[in-house]
């Protein structure tokens, strides 16, 4: 069951479309982040953004579609903050939140892959790393494979660290060793390497 968000106070809320618009995604994005798609509601993020729910229909149509675009808004935000050689922490918290939704809006059967449109940070690595392989489709299931690995750790890293008697290990010696694996993933040939 939600807990909805109390209302704020008549007036105070955001004025015209851009307004409405950045106040709304950024508070399905948290609430999708925290509760999940399915546990949160349109008049959830409507009290979280002091936007009318009516307004949020408006301007994004159906729930899905909603969530299409915090997907879009996330994917968009971490590649500037990428660009533009933003904070760490900042990045950092950025990707943890877009992991968040994505991994919660599967879970909540939204098909993403469909919803979002445009996967700026993939593209970039895919540019940088198909022009190292020969063969197209090895470079690309490289690239997945590292994606894979690094929401894999994202999502679940206390449930590695405690499953394989990791515990003590921190934060910088997982990114490290992350890290380090995706650059053997990403090298050409590195699957040849493995025993079979």
């Amino acid at each position: 069951m939600t807990t909805p968000t109390p209302p704020a106070k008549v007036g105070s809320g955001p004025v015209g479309r851009g307004e409405v618009v950045a106040a709304a995604l950024a508070a399905a994005a948290e609430l999708f982040a925290e509760r999940g798609v399915a546990a949160t509601s349109i008049r959830d993020i409507a009290a979280r953004s002091n936007v009318n729910h009516g307004l949020i229909y408006r301007h994004f149509g159906t729930k899905e579609q909603l969530v299409g675009a915090v997907l879009e808004h996330l994917g968009g935000r971490l590649t500037a903050l990428l660009d533009g050689d933003g904070p760490v922490d900042e990045i950092d918290q950025n990707m943890d939140r877009h992991t968040r939704v994505m991994a919660r809006a599967l879970l909540d059967g939204y098909p993403i892959g469909q919803l979002q449109t445009r996967f700026p940070g993939v593209t970039r690595l895919l540019d940088e790393v198909l022009p190292q392989f020969g063969d197209e489709r090895e470079g690309r299931l490289a690239v997945a494979n590292a994606v894979a690995l690094q929401l894999g750790w994202q999502l679940f890293q206390s449930f590695l660290t405690s499953a394989t008697g990791l515990d003590p290990i921190g934060d910088d010696e997982v990114r490290a060793a992350v890290g380090t694996e995706i650059a053997r993933i990403l090298r050409p040939g590195a699957a040849a390497d493995r025993p079979d």
